[in-house]
């Protein structure tokens, strides 16, 4: 079973990750909510592009930001902050997913997990 957390909603969290990836110009935002499918490993991902290392840190910093100043949390886990091609802010039940434009087509989420309920944010 998924580690669950305490008290915030999964849909209120992915509403201000969305507006971290926001603040910092995030391109192509999708938010794909994985609660229907058998096994998930969350109940949301959400997925942004950028342009540079900068911008790719610079969102991930935002998320981070904006989630703790809104909702007193910190990620769980981390990854990428190295390599910035792909950076991960996992909240354990809404992962946000922040990748160069290249390496998002490379790895395909969205269509990985196509049965997902995918909105695309303007």
């Amino acid at each position: 079973m998924a580690k669950k957390r305490k008290g915030v909603s999964s849909e209120t969290l992915s509403k201000v990750i969305v507006k971290g990836m926001q603040e910092k110009k995030a391109t192509d935002i999708v938010v794909m909510d994985l609660r229907k499918i058998k096994n998930a490993v969350a109940d949301f991902f959400i997925i942004c592009s950028g342009n540079s290392d900068k911008q790719l840190e610079a969102i991930a910093d935002s998320i981070d930001e904006e989630v703790f100043k809104d909702l007193k949390e910190n990620p769980w886990h981390t990854e990428g902050k190295n390599n910035k091609e792909w950076m991960l802010l996992d909240y354990i039940d809404v992962v946000a997913h922040v990748f160069k434009k290249d390496r998002r087509e490379f790895y395909a989420l969205e269509k990985l997990w196509g049965d997902a309920d995918i909105k695309e944010i303007e």
